[in-house]
């Protein structure tokens, strides 16, 4: 039952990311509304990729390398798709920014796991 609710958080996760890298500007969700200064959208950026690998590594329990490899690969991909629409701007610094967060929530996650007490088996 646990792993299904992560499963979903995690898929819900990914669907907003998806939404917000790939819709209209104007329709895009702003966390201080639609002149936001560069640091918030970074901010932006890092904590949802973080949140991703945070679940994701939760997912994928020991398994660092997968865990990292997903959520780097979403940001590559989604970064890649932008380019198909005329009114967004992929960047290699933005990859750079949402993988780092990645990557941070990964290893944040870890951090919690390998804290956590072991059932016997």
């Amino acid at each position: 039952m646990r792993r299904d609710r992560l499963i979903i958080a995690t898929g819900i996760c990914l669907a907003l990311i998806v939404y917000a890298t790939l819709t209209k500007l104007v329709g895009r969700p702003a966390l201080a509304g639609r002149h936001e200064s560069y640091w918030i959208v970074v901010v932006e950026r890092v904590s949802a990729y973080g949140v991703l690998g945070f679940l994701l590594a939760f997912l994928l329990p020991g398994r660092l390398t997968p865990a990292c490899c997903l959520v780097v690969s979403v940001a590559i991909v989604l970064e890649l798709m932008q380019a198909l629409r005329p009114d967004r701007d992929p960047a290699l610094f933005d990859v750079l920014q949402k993988a780092a967060g990645g990557i941070a929530g990964v290893m944040l996650a870890q951090t919690v796991l390998a804290s956590l007490p072991r059932s016997p088996s």
